[in-house]
């Protein structure tokens, strides 16, 4: 490959055409990183900021036909899955990956919407668990999703680590659990591998609702991975942008506010980096 070519990154997600989440989401956040995006569509959704209203999963066949041809004609340095539309779906996707067992994979598993829409059933938790976990390099479930995906793992549980710990034994290399959801004043996001926790990163909590946030997260760690970092240093450089992409959102409907994930550009709003506060730990 050219030097002047920059990564290539596959997002393997539904469409949103709010661009608040999802592959559009995906894209924005990987080209603002240097990435070439490239995109295979599970889902089409009929949705706003507010909520989805319809979803329309597409043939595991399209899907698996999607990816082939793209990693057939480039070389993938990262996979980005988010929501994968069925347990078909699910299935397929794993085949691919399973031909690319080198290729980093950052799995954001979307069970919900914000508002609570439900994305995936019993079964399609299952197959998630079986059959993507054991490709995947690094988890980035929040609070909520880490305790659905760990109820399959044994009895419930509130305990975060617990849930890390079978999450990882499931298959999984790493798991960052993210903190938005737990009653804490700040947001604590921890990352945990075979060993326990590896880093842990305390964050301002902002106001609002925002739509989108997990899929910038997990695309902004996928990016820094096919730029060669660490899994570590990936998901710290991940957090940062994440942050800065929130304080500088903004709410163009009447539901969720939007991050802005161009908030490096020329026409990022102003003073969204004063009197920031964080500690990373690890």
């Amino acid at each position: 490959m050219h030097s002047s070519v920059p990564p290539v990154v596959m997002s393997i997600a539904a469409s949103d055409p709010t661009c608040g989440a999802g592959l559009q989401a995906d894209l924005l956040t990987l080209a603002a990183h240097g990435c070439q995006p490239t995109t295979v569509v599970t889902a089409l959704t009929v949705q706003d900021t507010v909520g989805v209203e319809e979803v329309l999963p597409l043939d595991a066949d399209w899907v698996s036909s999607q990816a082939r041809a793209l990693l057939e004609d480039m070389p993938v340095a990262a996979f980005k899955l988010g929501l994968l539309g069925s347990v078909e779906a699910i299935s397929a996707v794993a085949e691919v990956l399973s031909d690319y067992p080198e290729t980093p994979v950052v799995f954001d598993p979307v069970l919900a919407s914000g508002r609570g829409d439900a994305f995936a059933d019993e079964d399609a938790v299952e197959a998630m668990i079986e059959l993507i976990l054991p490709h995947t390099d690094i988890l980035t479930p929040n609070s909520l999703e880490a305790r659905r995906l760990a109820q399959e793992l044994g009895p419930a549980t509130a305990s975060l680590p617990e849930c890390a710990r079978r999450l990882i034994e499931a298959g999984s290399r790493y798991v960052l659990v993210t903190g938005t959801h737990e009653p804490d004043a700040s947001v604590v996001n921890t990352l945990y591998g075979s060993h326990g926790p590896v880093q842990s990163c305390r964050w301002q909590r902002l106001a609002g609702s925002f739509h989108g946030s997990g899929c910038t997260l997990a695309s902004a760690i996928a990016a820094n991975l096919a730029w060669g970092q660490t899994i570590p240093d990936a998901v710290r450089a991940a957090q940062e942008y994440t942050w800065q992409s929130l304080a500088a959102g903004f709410r163009p409907g009447m539901g969720q506010h939007i991050p802005n994930r161009l908030w490096m550009s020329a026409f990022r709003p102003t003073d969204t980096t004063a009197g920031v506060e964080y500690a990373c730990l690890g």
